[in-house]
C-alpha cells in the first residue's frame, strides 16, 4: 500500500513540474513573435505609410468622413426596405352555381411588421357577397407572423357586418401554408376559419395545389344562416401549369358540405347540404 502512495505522489509531481515548463515554454514563444525587446503592442502614431482601414470596402462608409458618399446612407440590410405584393391565390369560375370566387391578398411592409389586405368574394347573378380583412402583421418567428385588425363583411341581402379579427399565418412544418383566425363581431358572434394549402411539385412548371378551409361559429345566427359549432368545410385540389412563375391556369375539383344548423338553414332555403364541382381559373402574384 505504501509503495502504491508512493509512485500516485510521484505521478503528480511529475505532472505539476510538465505543466510549469510547458506554460513558461508557451510564454518565450509569445515573447519571440513579438521581437526580442519583449513590446506586445504598437504605440505611438500610425506610420504614414500604414495600410488604410477602409481599403478594404473601396472607401465606402457608413459614416461621415472622406470615403462616405453624399446624401442618404447607401448601404442597406434587406429587412431595412419596404417591400409589397399582391397574390391572386384563386380566381376561378365555378360551374355548379355559376359564380366567380376571388381569394386575393396584398401586402406593404417590412420583414417584421406589414399590412395585410385579404379580400374573398363570390359573383353570383350579378350580385357581391366578400369578406375584406384589414390586418396589421407582425413577424412571430422566421416562419408564422401574428396579425391584428377587422373584418367587414357585405352581403347582397341583410345588413353588413363588421369584425375584431386576431389571427396566425405562415408555413408550417412540412411546407403546409396555413391561414388561422379568430374573430368577434359587432353583435357578439364569434367565429374560426382556418385555411390550409399544400404544393406537390410534378415538374417545375405543373404542380398539384390540395387546399382545404372550415369555419366554426360560437353561436346560432339565423340572420345569416349560420349553426354553432363546425359550420362549412371545403376541400379542393387544383392543377395548374406556370407559364411562368407569377402566371399559371388551373383547373380542378371541390367538394364544399356544411354540418349541423347551418345544413338545416340551407335546407330550408330549398338549397343542398353538399355539393361538388368544377373549377376552372387563374393564379397570379407581383
Amino acid at each position: 500500500m505504501r509503495r502504491i502512495m508512493k509512485m500516485k505522489t510521484i505521478n503528480v509531481l511529475f505532472m505539476a513540474v510538465i505543466s510549469y515548463v510547458g506554460l513558461h515554454v508557451n510564454y518565450a514563444l509569445a515573447q519571440m513573435e513579438h521581437g526580442e525587446t519583449g513590446v506586445n503592442a504598437q504605440v505611438g502614431t500610425v506610420p504614414n505609410d500604414a495600410r488604410d482601414p477602409h481599403e478594404y470596402s473601396d472607401g465606402f462608409t457608413l459614416t461621415d468622413g472622406p470615403y462616405a458618399q453624399p446624401g442618404p446612407r447607401q448601404l442597406k440590410l434587406a429587412d431595412e426596405h419596404n417591400f409589397w405584393s399582391v397574390l391572386g391565390d384563386r380566381f376561378e369560375y365555378q360551374e355548379a352555381n355559376e359564380s366567380t370566387v376571388y381569394d386575393f391578398q396584398f401586402w406593404y411592409g417590412n420583414t417584421y411588421d406589414r399590412l395585410v389586405v385579404k379580400a374573398e368574394g363570390d359573383i353570383a347573378d350579378g350580385a357581391l357577397e366578400s369578406s375584406t380583412d384589414l390586418l396589421w402583421g407582425h413577424a412571430l418567428s422566421a416562419y408564422f407572423d401574428t396579425q391584428l385588425g377587422v373584418r367587414l363583411d357585405q352581403y347582397d341581402e341583410g345588413e353588413s357586418r363588421q369584425w375584431l379579427a386576431i389571427g396566425l399565418q405562415g408555413l408550417a412544418p412540412y411546407w403546409f401554408e396555413l391561414d388561422v383566425t379568430a374573430y368577434v363581431s359587432d353583435n357578439g358572434q364569434t367565429a374560426l376559419s382556418a385555411a390550409a394549402e399544400y404544393e406537390l411539385l410534378f415538374s417545375q412548371k405543373l404542380i398539384f395545389q390540395p387546399r382545404a378551409e372550415l369555419n366554426l361559429y360560437g353561436k346560432d345566427d339565423p340572420d345569416y344562416g349560420l349553426g354553432a359549432g363546425l359550420s362549412d368545410i371545403a376541400l379542393g385540389v387544383r392543377l395548374r401549369y406556370e407559364f411562368s412563375r407569377q402566371l399559371a391556369p388551373y383547373i380542378g375539383v371541390e367538394w364544399n358540405s356544411a354540418f349541423g344548423k347551418t345544413a338545416d338553414y340551407r335546407r330550408a332555403t330549398g338549397e343542398g347540404r353538399s355539393d361538388t364541382q368544377i373549377v376552372a381559373g387563374l393564379r397570379f402574384w407581383y
